[in-house]
């Protein structure tokens, strides 16, 4: 099948970017998204030119590493799916496509399709962790926790942090990212004892390196492991619940 490609060139993040395009002749319908870049790039370099630079990883949509915006769609145009698990055979209909990076001032662009999601690391770094104690590991059940509740926990962990709900959301929020680590670690006996100072330093976070919340929930469609939209209420509620708690960093 023959597939036109409009995509994203940019040197480096103070350069002035524009899209270019491209043509594949020979592209199969078990293709990816990121197999039809492989295959463009193959082109590329047979031609003398530059290789289009994107990221990508396990490919199997573990890792979060592979995510730019296809059509205006951000991983492409199968909701809830990676670009490395959208395949042409989903949409046969569409055969061109205007591929450029995930579009946020939190996000700024490295170069092409890859970005710098930095900005998600400081919110992990303010309070996406747990204090305990090292040694020996422990018997699998000396912390009792009711298996429902272990089971959503483990739903809201699933997060990959590519940045989709950022890139979905038109106020560039991370609020869906944020509540998926608030959530998660708020629900483990093990993340408890510093709910409430985690709350207040990731909320900060948020502040300096996010928009607000949309409140149109596109960042629930976008997401590629469907982390419900409760995570965004989750992030008000643990918020709240830290200023009642007090802003002593020792209080839990």
């Amino acid at each position: 099948m023959r597939v036109t490609l409009d995509i994203w060139r940019q040197d480096g993040p103070n350069a002035k970017g524009h899209f270019e395009r491209h043509v594949v002749e020979d592209a199969e319908p078990q293709w990816s998204i990121l197999e039809l870049l492989d295959r463009l790039n193959d082109q590329i370099i047979d031609n003398g030119g530059d290789p289009i630079v994107f990221e990508s990883d396990c490919r199997e949509g573990v890792c979060g590493c592979c995510g730019f915006v296809v059509n205006g769609k951000p991983h492409g145009p199968l909701p809830n799916t990676p670009a490395c698990r959208q395949h042409l055979r989903a949409f046969p209909h569409i055969t061109h496509f205007k591929i450029e990076p995930f579009r946020s001032a939190a996000f700024p662009v490295i170069r092409d399709l890859a970005i710098d999601r930095t900005s998600l690391d400081r919110l992990v770094q303010a309070g996406g962790t747990v204090d305990v104690m090292t040694g020996t590991a422990p018997d699998a059940d000396s912390i009792p926790q009711p298996h429902k509740e272990a089971e959503q926990a483990l739903d809201f962990a699933s997060c990959i942090g590519c940045g989709a709900c950022v890139a979905a959301c038109p106020n560039g929020a991370a609020m869906l990212f944020a509540g998926a680590k608030l959530s998660h670690l708020a629900m483990m006996p093990q993340g408890r004892q510093e709910r409430s100072k985690r709350a207040r330093r990731m909320v900060n976070a948020l502040d300096e390196n996010f928009g607000p919340c949309s409140l149109y929930g596109e960042c629930v469609e976008a997401c590629p492991v469907s982390i419900p939209l409760v995570a965004v209420a989750r992030v008000n509620r643990e918020r709240w619940r830290a200023g009642f708690r007090g802003a002593r960093s020792k209080d839990n």
